[in-house]
């Protein structure tokens, strides 16, 4: 896709955002997510930046001092309940504009520099993991507590057992449908982050759960895991019977609420345990980033910290013992 020609001197900021979300969706590939947070957070500096301005904003007319305007201006926002933007968010926000910033300079457009601009200090999020006890506890749970309908019970077995095996984000979870996965050989394609494809594998055990809920399906919807409350099972046309990711959220909930684990579980954290188990028993972190789907060996690194951590108690625990 070309750029649409303007007059560089002519061309206004906003007409500019509306040509970089188009790069970001066509030349780029990012998700829809990524593009509609890019236009939440580029539109939320145009309100900024053009208030109480009589003419559109002008890329040159972008300063290092409107930067830390408006960078203040977020540190005071708040929301209806007083509440102001996290730190992390407030760092998403300039994120955005740099890379806006990072496009203009691409087609040569007179601008801030975007390497003048430097984020926030902001504490990450704590990865947070299930125990391998817990993990096993869950995987479990669909049998120790099942459902009064049968393939409910199978259902929620195959999910759990498909989240740990594969370490899934839930929208891929939710996006499967029958015919892309080969059970044959325990592997299959699922298009991720950015539209990218990569190879998920399945344990023997995670096939196994998925070929009982399969044997027991008696409808012709197309997604792999769907609904069972208040929809007809015989309809063809299945899409609307999917699962959600909030239906998913709340079946990791209520078992691991019936198993007694005191953690908050989320679908997520089963990925996160997913790659602290590869890692913990000896996965190089290349493999692992190339299962996790991450674009950036940066990102996987995170549990790197994590397993470290674990391996220095255990180094701490039995390491040099003196037997009484």
């Amino acid at each position: 896709m070309g750029f649409v020609s303007y007059n560089n001197t002519m061309a206004s900021v906003n007409d500019l955002v509306s040509d970089f979300l188009e790069y970001c969706e066509i030349e780029k590939n990012h998700s829809d997510l990524t593009i509609r947070n890019y236009e939440h957070y580029l539109g939320r500096f145009l309100d900024f930046a053009e208030k109480n301005r009589s003419t559109d904003l002008r890329p040159e007319q972008i300063t290092l001092d409107m930067v830390r305007k408006y960078r203040l201006h977020l540190n005071r926002l708040t929301n209806g309940m007083g509440q102001h933007l996290a730190k992390i968010t407030q760092n998403y926000h300039i994120i955005a504009l740099r890379a806006f910033l990072k496009y203009l300079a691409k087609r040569d457009i007179k601008s801030l520099s975007a390497e003048k601009l430097e984020l926030g200090d902001a504490n990450r999020k704590q990865v947070e993991f299930l125990e391998i006890t817990e993990v096993q506890d869950l995987l479990s749970a669909p049998e120790k507590y099942p459902s009064k309908k049968e393939i409910i019970t199978l259902r929620d077995a195959a999910i759990f057992e498909t989240l740990f095996s594969t370490g899934l984000r839930i929208s891929e979870l939710v996006g499967l449908n029958r015919e892309q996965i080969n059970l044959e050989r325990g592997e299959f394609n699922v298009r991720g982050k950015g539209g990218k494809n990569r190879v998920v594998f399945l344990s023997d055990q995670a096939s196994k759960k998925i070929k009982e809920y399969l044997a027991k399906r008696a409808d012709n919807a197309k997604p792999l895991f769907i609904h069972y409350s208040g929809v007809k099972e015989d309809l063809d046309d299945g899409e609307y019977m999917r699962l959600t990711p909030r239906s998913i959220q709340r079946i990791v909930s209520r078992y691991a609420h019936l198993c007694g684990i005191t953690k908050k579980v989320t679908p997520h954290m089963l990925r996160h345990s997913f790659a602290t188990d590869l890692l913990i028993n000896g996965a190089d972190i290349r493999s692992v980033q190339a299962m996790l789907g991450h674009a950036s060996i940066t990102t996987t690194q995170i549990y790197t910290h994590l397993t470290n951590t674990r391996l220095r108690e255990v180094h701490k625990n039995f390491h040099n013992k003196k037997k009484n």
